[in-house]
């Protein structure tokens, strides 16, 4: 007969496969403890480090996070330009870190549309806007409905007129919209933006953010921005910080009417917890309270108080009463 901690551990073990079977199973994108070693004369740097991100289909989000905090790393990821070193990685069904050549080939041309910063580097200079526009699509062998596919993406993004033009006779944000034109010529179902609007001025840079809102409406392509500009961070719906190769928190967006119909937007600020109940405190919060080491935690019934180690000499835990304060 089996003991009572044979049968405990089958159930922590079936508890966690269900877990990992529900941990965004029916997401577009799901990253689960991602982890990207390079490796260079011997010395590792691990850029990404147990990363879990969620990103549901119809998204329109931005990443950001300083320089080295691997928000490119994971873009390139996602983009099937480069292969975790460990963990689980899903777009739209594919398995990131199963792919052959091949299959990663076809990835690229089917599932993701990708905008670079460098406006140069997303169009041939000698094809014009329409050509570039109609690659991606004779690439795939679709020819059929292609001449109208060119022309139904540069009207809803504004530069019709560009239609015969070459990258050298458009301006910056003109070559970003028909970059964004070619993302999406092959229906992908999301779309990679690396700092789109990094090269152009803050006017341009708004015509080129609202040539990817009117992508998302109208399409309903899920689109992940990755960037440093807060004038697009602070227009999305949802904004992933990532410190140090984690996602470190999230703001969230929504738009409520008030009694009189005045419309206003709700901003909310979440730390991110991941599946190992790790969450990264901002760091404004822990060099404010001198918190260092370790922390002191009390649970509540609706929160958890978090004080900085007594022992340090910083202040130690409140009453239960003040702690209820703080934490609401």
């Amino acid at each position: 007969m089996m003991s009572d901690s044979t049968f405990a551990e089958l159930e922590q073990r079936a508890a966690a496969r269900r877990d990992a079977v529900s941990h965004g199973h029916d997401a577009l994108i799901t990253c689960d403890r991602l982890v990207r070693i390079f490796a260079t004369d011997g010395v590792e740097v691990q850029a990404l480090q147990g990363l879990d991100l969620v990103v549901e289909k119809g998204d329109l989000m931005a990443l950001v996070g300083a320089s080295g905090s691997g928000k490119s790393t994971l873009m390139s990821i996602l983009a099937g330009l480069d292969v975790p070193t460990a963990g689980a990685a899903r777009v739209a069904g594919h398995n990131l870190l199963a792919m052959d050549a091949s299959a990663r080939l076809r990835y690229r041309r089917d599932v993701v549309g990708f905008v670079w910063q460098q406006t140069a580097r997303n169009l041939l200079p000698y094809l014009t806007a329409s050509q570039n526009v109609a690659l991606p699509m004779q690439l795939r062998g679709r020819s059929r409905d292609k001449a109208e596919r060119v022309e139904s993406l540069l009207a809803m993004l504004e530069i019709s007129d560009c239609r015969d033009r070459r990258p050298y006779q458009l301006s910056g944000g003109q070559q970003q919209r028909v970059a964004i034109a070619v993302a999406l010529a092959n229906s992908p179902s999301v779309v990679l933006a690396d700092e789109p609007t990094g090269e152009l001025d803050s006017a341009t840079g708004e015509q080129v953010f609202a040539a990817f809102r009117r992508a998302n409406a109208e399409l309903g392509t899920t689109i992940v921005i990755v960037t440093h500009d807060q004038a697009v961070a602070n227009n999305v719906r949802r904004t992933v910080a990532i410190r140090d190769g984690r996602t470190s928190s999230e703001v969230l967006r929504h738009t409520e009417i008030d009694a009189e119909g005045q419309e206003s937007t709700v901003t909310r600020e979440y730390a991110t917890l991941d599946r190992v109940g790790r969450l990264q405190l901002p760091a404004e919060y822990i060099a404010a309270l001198g918190m260092e080491h370790r922390v002191a935690l009390e649970l509540e019934r609706d929160h958890i108080g978090v004080w900085p180690d007594a022992a340090n000499g910083a202040a130690g835990q409140g009453t239960s009463d003040d702690s209820t304060d703080r934490g609401n």
